[in-house]
């Protein structure tokens, strides 16, 4: 399995008012391109579930947000050094066990579920695992997969999230 070892500066997106670390275009096209899933450790602590995102003329990024940051013991502007590989998982991230349990037990959910694109998947399990609880979990997986399950042909973030229509 290889691993990409870089170093490179954590920066700030003006655009969209995060922190990133830069990938040059060379680095991009060699782990596969824009879009590539990661596993991505900075400054040799645990790894964590990233994307290639475009930044322009073929440079890619990676988004650390203030908490990871923080934990890594790294600052806007600090160098850092990030080893990079593949992310051979089915979702590109860690399936909590909850909605894991949900879906083999909800076919009908699983199967809508299944057919989002890969950044929906990503969004659902990333709102259930963004509770500690276990039961708040729970809680989170039915009610999404409820939503899901009653949604329309088009997909609503705020009918998935059990929010009203936005007034016209």
């Amino acid at each position: 399995m290889n691993t990409f070892h870089l170093k490179t500066s954590v920066v700030l997106l003006e655009k969209l008012k995060m922190t990133v670390v830069v990938i040059p275009k060379d680095m991009v096209d060699e782990m596969g391109g824009l879009g590539t899933r990661l596993l991505c450790s900075v400054n040799g602590f645990e790894e964590f579930h990233c994307g290639l995102v475009a930044f322009g003329e073929g440079q890619g990024y990676i988004s650390i947000n203030k908490k990871r940051l923080k934990k890594f013991g790294a600052a806007l502007g600090d160098e850092v050094t990030l080893d990079l590989r593949h992310d051979h998982s089915k979702y590109g991230m860690k399936m909590p066990e909850e909605l894991e349990a949900l879906l083999e037990q909800e076919p009908e959910g699983a199967r809508l579920f299944e057919a989002l694109s890969d950044g929906k998947k990503r969004y659902i399990i990333h709102y259930v695992d963004s509770v500690k609880s276990s039961q708040l979990k729970i809680d989170r997986a039915i009610m999404l997969i409820n939503n899901l399950k009653t949604m329309g042909d088009k997909f609503d973030f705020r009918h998935l999230l059990g929010m009203p229509p936005r007034e016209e």
